[in-house]
């Protein structure tokens, strides 16, 4: 029995949703490099302490950074205190996806009647291109899939200690910007930026040397991430162990800044929230998995 490959299966479920795939705009390889050999699909990080959260000293550089932006007169402390104030988290171990949700892996939960499918149809095509991350879903879409794959969101703990590491780096790749390691935008009233060579989102896996050392991919740009936490307006200030966020809340914590950010809303201790109906072009999500049973 001949099976069908993969691109088949996607292109099979994309017509099922009534979605054409588009090419991606404005792509150049100038400044992105993919790899051919990828790794395996989940990266385990081992039990660990790390410091979630900024401290004085790292609230007043990102404002510096704001200010640099295009609309940077508008920059506020208040825009970056939230990540206040820094404390002890202790993590079990864990997997996380090394990619975000491609369009692909989204729509065969959609074909199969699990997932709601984004709204591609009503002029939304140019998101629906098979290997870009899934966006237009709502952080209920992305509970969904990541059930039906055997996971689940990621807590805001989990996904800081991927971007930052034990050591607390700035970026996912290290301490120093480099324009050239993510696909941003910046603090204007035109967001976006195409000199990282991608218009709007890029496909998944694109700057391979902005990946973190672990080799997770796009934790700074390209599309911000929903995960599992209620939002609070600060941390608690004593050490958590596996936390999970407030139990209650109006709307969810979102990570790692978009191909509409500028660059401080890329570091890996920046935060935002949304109410978990919305729905965004430039928002997707990965999961995470225990490493034991729950």
């Amino acid at each position: 029995m001949i099976r069908p490959s993969f691109d088949q299966v996607a292109a099979a479920a994309l017509a099922l949703l009534g979605a054409t795939p588009a090419a991606p705009q404005d792509a150049s390889t100038g400044d992105s490099v993919v790899l051919q050999a990828k790794g395996p699909d989940r990266v385990l990080f081992r039990t660990s302490t790390f410091t979630m959260g900024s401290d004085e000293g790292e609230i007043a550089s990102a404002l510096a950074a704001c200010r640099l932006e295009p609309e940077g007169s508008s920059c506020r402390e208040e825009l970056f205190t939230h990540e206040y104030p820094p404390h002890p988290v202790y993590l079990d171990d864990f997997w996380l996806d090394r990619n975000e949700v491609t369009v692909a892996q989204y729509a065969r939960c959609a074909a199969v009647g699990v997932c709601t499918a984004p709204p591609w149809s009503a002029g939304a095509q140019r998101f629906s291109f098979p290997d870009q991350p899934v966006t237009l879903v709502s952080w209920f879409d992305a509970v969904t899939f990541c059930g039906w794959v055997g996971g689940r969101l990621p807590t805001e703990a989990q996904w800081e200690r991927a971007a930052r590491g034990r050591a607390g780096r700035r970026y996912p790749w290290g301490s120093a910007w480099n324009p050239r390691l993510a696909n941003h935008g910046r603090f204007a009233w035109d967001p976006i930026d195409s000199r990282d060579g991608f218009f709007e989102v890029a496909p998944t896996g694109s700057f391979a040397s902005g990946r973190t050392p672990e080799g997770v991919y796009d934790l700074a740009g390209n599309v911000e991430e929903w995960v599992r936490d209620w939002y609070a307006q600060e941390y608690p200030e004593a050490a958590e162990v596996n936390p999970r966020g407030p139990d209650t809340g109006e709307a969810r914590v979102v990570r790692g800044g978009s191909y509409r950010s500028g660059r401080p809303w890329l570091r890996g201790a920046s935060r935002d929230r949304d109410r978990p109906a919305s729905r965004r072009s430039d928002r997707g999500f990965r999961c995470a998995y225990a490493a034991r049973p729950e």
